[in-house]
């Protein structure tokens, strides 16, 4: 089966299996396993802050900043695609109890006129003391349901700036900011740097099994310790899994360049498939979203998948393909076959689903 479901999907290596068996450990909750304290002192240096907090999820990481930087009723701004509003089993109404303002970006990137009209204008005749108020300016670099698109630096400091203007505390979900410098050549610390908080995923693009940090000021990141232990992130021997962690990062953020071009060949292959809609110029990381003009994406994914190809649908017409480092080139050249074939298998069914406008960004998935 060649797995395209997410870059979740990937395995330990050998090496990486060794540096587990081999781990250093003691209990994270009394602050004295070495293996996760010098994960967290990695981290926390590689992307210009002074404390980071190891946690089981990425999930978790970005909910505990939510809540760190916010106090219940609170408003808060997202992109309206965001994976922390959408793909986040509705934490932060359930956790934060924040009230989510949307903000219209395009493929997950949106402008700082965009953040100044979700602010508004305030006036002493209308009370402050009625509409929620914004606390908490969130992006995410790079964006999942926008395809794996990169913030560019500019823009991301031009919106950061004006969240600063407003007075916001700043959050980056930097779930796969690895992808970003492997792109762009821009460190994570650069890109880090407008930020009051980030957050970094290691089972994701460095394909360790476990884990994610949360990164800011000292003082923010002891009272983020305390919403980590609150909703059972408190974990012991810690270090086994950290140490995959450590070991990713730092061995495995240099391959991320080859990943990109897996993605590439992906999209121009499918580009010359009837029935695929795609522009392999949006293609910037290693996430591809597609639609398909035939068929629906439920068919297609389960007619894929009895072929020996695993991916998700997100939405009707759109599917959504993930390259990580366990692809190979044979991976991509057989997923390709599998998806002509497939959709050559399936003939349309009138008035199977309505398709999406021409434009139109991919729908969401994991």
């Amino acid at each position: 089966m060649i797995d395209l479901r997410s870059d979740t999907c990937s395995r330990p290596t050998p090496e990486m299996r060794q540096a587990i068996a081999n781990a250093d450990v003691g209990d994270d909750v009394y602050g004295d396993d070495p293996t996760v304290k010098a994960l967290e002192r990695t981290v926390a240096e590689l992307l210009g802050k002074e404390d980071a907090v190891y946690m089981p999820t990425g999930t978790m990481t970005n909910q505990v900043a939510i809540r760190a930087h916010t106090e219940p009723g609170d408003a808060v701004l997202f992109d309206q695609n965001a994976h922390v509003y959408i793909l986040e089993g509705g934490a932060p109404a359930a956790f934060s109890g924040v009230l989510p303002r949307l903000l219209p970006g395009v493929r997950g990137i949106f402008t700082p006129a965009d953040v100044d009209a979700a602010m508004g204008i305030s006036h002493p005749f209308f009370p402050a003391t009625i509409p929620a108020p914004v606390r908490l300016l969130c992006l995410e670099n790079t964006h999942n349901i926008g395809g794996g698109s990169i913030w560019p630096l500019e823009t991301l400091k031009a919106v950061t700036d004006v969240g600063r203007r407003h007075e916001l505390a700043l959050h980056l979900d930097g779930a796969r900011l690895w992808h970003a410098t492997a792109a762009t050549g821009i460190s994570e610390a650069d890109y880090a740097r407008p930020f009051d908080t980030i957050s970094v995923c290691f089972s994701k693009a460095l394909g360790a099994p476990v884990g994610s940090c949360l990164v800011g000021t000292k003082a923010f990141i002891t009272r983020a310790r305390r919403f980590k232990q609150q909703i059972g992130g408190g974990f012991r021997q810690a270090g086994i899994i950290a140490a995959g962690a450590l070991y990713a990062l730092e061995n495995h953020r240099a391959r991320l360049g080859d990943v990109h071009e897996l993605a590439r060949r992906f999209a121009k292959g499918l580009a010359q498939i009837e029935g695929v809609e795609i522009d392999p110029a949006t293609v910037e990381t290693n996430i591809v979203r597609y639609r398909l003009s035939t068929v629906s994406a439920g068919r297609f994914v389960e007619e894929a998948h009895r072929r020996g190809l695993f991916m998700l649908p997100s939405g009707p017409d759109a599917v959504r393909a993930v390259f990580y480092l366990d692809i190979a080139q044979s991976d991509v050249d057989d997923a390709l076959k599998i998806i002509a074939d497939s959709l050559r298998a399936l003939p349309a069914e009138p008035g199977e689903f309505a398709p999406s406008r021409a434009g139109a960004a991919p729908g969401s998935g994991y």
